[in-house]
Order: C-alpha cells, then structure tokens, then sequence
C-alpha cells in the first residue's frame, strides 16, 4: 500500500473527523482470549511506525479471524506452542519460531495447550488497534463478511481448531490427556 492510500485508510474511523488512535507504550488490553502489552513502538529505518506487543493467550484459546489492511506482522513464539492460521494454512510454532503475516492476509493465534503462550508480535505499516477486519470469533464479538476462495479455506480451518480446543478442554476436564 503506497503512502497517499495508507493516509487515506488512517483518517477512516467510527468518526468521519477523528483518527486512529496510535498504539503507546505500556498499553494493556485485557481480552477475553487473554491480553496484550505493547513493549515498543517508533519509526523504523525506513520511516514506517512499527509496533511491538507480547501477547499472552490463555490455554485453549483462539483469537479471532482476521486480517489488516494498514499492516504487516512477525510472530515470534516466545514461550509454549502456537497454533497460526494464516490464509487457510495451520502451522504449529515452538519458542524461537516465527511467522509473517502479510498485509491482507486472513490469520489468526490459537493456544491448544494447558499452560500460557507468550509470542512476540511485530507490526509494520500503520499500527492502529481499529485496523482489524474480524471475520470469525469465538467469543461473539461482531465480525464482517469476506467471500473469496482463501476466505472458505481460513474458515474451515478456524472451525476445526475450535473443535480441537473444545475436544481438549472437555478430555482435560475429564481426566483424559490430549
């Protein structure tokens, strides 16, 4: 996205006069997946903001379905595993392990173990909190529609993760290892 398109973007909010609100350091947001604290933020190198968040989901959580349009991302793992959904495609990542997002890209973070997972997420681009397209969430939260052939993919695969978390969290429950 060129310069005079992301202005553009960043002037678009619930408020025809107001924009984004830039991310601060030591922000904190308590969702119901888990939270996050921004560590960092700044103008890199090449005269993008970036961002930078530790974000701890809770076991057998999931984020919503999403993507950004303003925005890049870097997972890093930095403590448990990751489940990454991006554009239909599963991954599972152990600490040190990392994953690019692109711009657009539908994604999202799942934790399908016991114990916390703590990624470090990098953004780069424009870093607002209202730069996100949720298409799918688990906790009701209010979602757009999106129809594309990725789209169909990144569902199926977000609907069988949520499965997943269900099937451990009532073996957990149970008494029964996963």
């Amino acid at each position: 996205m060129n310069n005079s398109s992301q202005s553009a973007a960043l002037k678009r909010s619930t408020s025809p006069d107001a924009e984004m609100r830039a991310y601060q350091v030591g922000d904190r947001d308590d969702r119901p997946w888990g939270h996050y604290v921004i560590s960092s933020t700044g103008i890199a190198a090449n005269g993008e903001e970036y961002c930078e968040k530790i974000i701890t989901i809770r076991p057998w959580q999931i984020l919503s379905l999403q993507s950004h349009e303003l925005r890049r991302e870097t997972w890093t793992v930095i403590k448990g595993t990751l489940t990454a959904l991006r554009d239909g495609q599963r991954l599972d990542l152990s600490p040190h392990e990392a994953i690019h997002i692109p711009v657009s890209s539908i994604h999202c973070m799942a934790n399908m173990d016991e114990d916390d997972c703590v990624v470090a997420e990098r953004q780069e681009g424009i870093c607002r909190e209202e730069d996100i397209k949720r298409y799918m969430d688990a906790y009701r939260r209010s979602t757009e529609t999106l129809a594309s052939p990725s789209a169909a993919e990144s569902f199926t695969a977000y609907r069988t993760i949520l499965i997943d978390i269900n099937r451990n969290k009532a073996n957990r429950m149970q008494g029964v290892p996963y």
